[in-house]
């Protein structure tokens, strides 16, 4: 109950924040502000920055210098929701339950709101208050983020994942590798904020927290195939009976949804032995821990 308390505050936390930055913004009677407003605070599970705000909590970092890197890295990540949607992308017409930002303000717009978020985060990174972290790290945080964001990191995961798409098989290590660049770096890279903002105590046990962070990125989507697949069941049988070439990336259509189940479990297990290791030198994990959970059990 107190840690889901916990999880709530940080929820709300960094709703507040980034209302707070969208307020800080020009022109907001502009289409481009209200897209980036509309793609912002529509909703989300806000799992990095809570992430953020957990690795720091661990090592005694205020939440008011939390707030800067939990703000930039949700920003980066909703720019990167925006663009994914596109027709030449992914081309999907819905988010988080809602029309899809091109579908409500057009690609043209889409484009710039996204564009815009990019920009916005390393403002919010490089410009917004930070007591007691020093300008080395600063600049350790604003690489890290722009080291996932690029082609070492989301973007070139979502090229890695439409050079699969018209290959009738690929293996499991190629759509491991996909999930590891398109959504994976960028979840370590909120751990990794979150440590750096502690400063030394931070950057020491950041193999561990890299470790840590490896499993859940991984864990994270393929729970997401699990769900997708469990609720699409019925038509993905149809299309696999009806067109012998049809190959959707995900797990349980590669492994079997029992094997996959079980893969989960493993990296569930091995995630909570990574947090074992720092819990055993008194550092406190349970929030950690908490969204180990939430992402393995969570049902949207």
């Amino acid at each position: 109950m107190i840690l889901n308390t916990l999880l709530n505050k940080y929820h709300h936390r960094i709703n507040d924040v980034l209302h707070q930055h969208i307020m800080q913004l020009p022109f907001k009677n502009i289409s481009l502000v209200r897209a980036i407003e509309y793609a912002l605070l529509s909703g989300g599970k806000r799992l990095r920055p809570c992430l953020v705000y957990a690795t720091g909590a661990m090592l005694h970092v205020e939440e008011t210098v939390l707030d800067v890197p939990a703000a930039a890295i949700e920003c980066i990540h909703a720019y990167s929701l925006i663009h994914d949607d596109l027709p030449c992308m992914d081309n999907d017409g819905f988010r988080r339950g809602h029309a899809a930002c091109h579908i409500e303000f057009g690609e043209d717009i889409a484009i710039l709101a996204g564009d815009a978020l990019q920009s916005l985060a390393f403002s919010i990174l490089s410009e917004s208050p930070m007591s007691g972290v020093i300008p080395e790290n600063r600049i350790s945080m604003l690489s890290e983020l722009s080291s996932a964001s690029g082609v070492r990191g989301m973007c070139g995961g979502q090229a890695f994942d439409l050079s699969i798409i018209d290959k009738e098989r690929f293996t499991l290590k190629e759509l491991e590798r996909v999930y590891r660049y398109k959504t994976g770096i960028l979840i370590r890279a909120a751990v990794r904020l979150g440590a750096l903002a502690a400063g030394e105590i931070g950057v020491e046990i950041m193999p561990f927290l890299d470790r840590f962070s490896n499993i859940i990125g991984l864990a994270f989507q393929i729970q997401d195939d699990i769900l997708d697949f469990i609720s699409d069941r019925e038509s993905i049988e149809k299309k696999l009976e009806s067109d012998q070439n049809f190959s959707k990336k995900t797990y349980p259509l590669l492994a079997g949804l029992a094997n996959t189940k079980i893969k989960l479990q493993n990296l569930h297990q091995n995630a909570l032995s990574e947090l074992e290791i720092l819990s055993k030198q008194s550092f406190n994990t349970t929030l950690l821990e908490g969204l180990v959970h939430f992402i393995i059990e969570r049902d949207i």
